[in-house]
């Protein structure tokens, strides 16, 4: 089964009950028991919702994943993997990761004794280095937000591999459409569905896949401990976006690379970023393991401030 038909039909069973091609909407915050501690799957939907199921059975296929645990956001899933840390574990990250999620580590997890040590993760050398030191993870991000730089995963796999170290990879602006983590020999995936896989800005959400089952009942624990539950609506609308998100990718990338190719020729232009160009120090490494470049393109523009927040306001 191809991408765009898996991501129609996995997780979309038709609903039992009355043959609706299309799964309902389960607004509900509680489920009857047929006796104490007899379900039929659910008890509460901050633990789990058909909902979720659905959107988790989605988004693990499309990933090549087994296992997958939806969250309130990209920054909530991600909050639910460190949790399964304890005081003096340490993660390596790449250095320009996301402000949220930078933020997320340095503002509030340092709090809690969790070690955070921000490298070049496209220096091979130096992420050795950092792995023989014993972290618990490597927490990646390629393409990087905004700069698009890229991190060899597979290599980088590799060397964590080799340390008995697991690798992160947040893989929101590739989507699982361009980049497969788990394939390159990623442990866990980490999406905010906010972004490409709901489509809509109309939904915020996030999800962690895996082949580890183990990881994926600590998540479904922390998700219901920690009150990480997205809702059941907000689900239900990412699991309607991400339907067309073949045809969307295609789309942004088609678009991304004539503006990028555009902008590369332009007088006021002083540096572009985008790895479909072959100018950018990342493209041989985006060739080998991404299957297309997304829709995403950094800038910077010869002009003064006051000129930079004029033409940002005119987009």
């Amino acid at each position: 089964m191809q991408f765009a038909t898996k991501a129609i039909h996995i997780g979309q069973e038709p609903e039992q009950g009355t043959g609706a091609i299309i799964p309902p909407i389960y607004m509900t915050s509680t489920y009857v028991q047929e006796e104490p501690g007899r379900t039929k799957g659910y008890d509460y939907t901050r633990a789990g919702n058909p909902n979720f199921s659905n959107f988790e059975a989605t988004l693990a296929s499309l990933e090549h994943g087994k296992y997958a645990t939806v969250f309130t956001s990209g920054l909530g899933a991600a909050t639910a993997l460190i949790s399964n840390l304890s005081s003096g574990d340490r993660v390596v990250a790449t250095n320009d990761l996301y402000g949220g999620t930078y933020r997320l580590f340095d503002k509030v997890l340092k709090n809690f004794g969790i070690e955070f040590h921000p490298i070049d993760t496209q220096d091979l050398n130096a992420v050795e280095a950092a792995i023989k030191s014993g972290p618990k993870y490597v927490f990646l991000e390629s393409p990087t937000n905004p700069l698009l730089r890229i991190s060899d995963i597979e290599a980088i796999s590799k060397i964590a591999k080799k340390y008995g170290v697991k690798v992160v990879v947040d893989n929101t602006f590739a989507t699982p459409f361009f980049q497969n983590p788990l394939l390159l020999g990623a442990d866990i995936v980490l999406h905010s569905t906010t972004k490409y896989i709901g489509g809509h800005s109309d939904v915020i959400g996030g999800v962690i896949v895996s082949n580890d089952k183990k990881l994926k009942e600590k998540l479904d624990f922390a998700r219901m401990a920690m009150g990480l539950n997205p809702s059941p609506f907000d689900t239900w609308l990412a699991s309607r976006g991400i339907k067309t998100l073949a045809v969307r990718m295609e789309r942004h990338a088609a678009n991304a690379q004539g503006i990028a190719e555009f902008l590369s020729r332009h007088s006021l232009v002083t540096n572009i970023f985008y790895p479909g160009l072959p100018g950018h120090v990342n493209h041989d490494i985006a060739k080998k393991q991404m299957s297309g470049f997304s829709g995403i393109v950094s800038v910077e523009f010869a002009l003064s401030l006051e000129q930079t927040k004029q033409l940002i306001s005119s987009f």
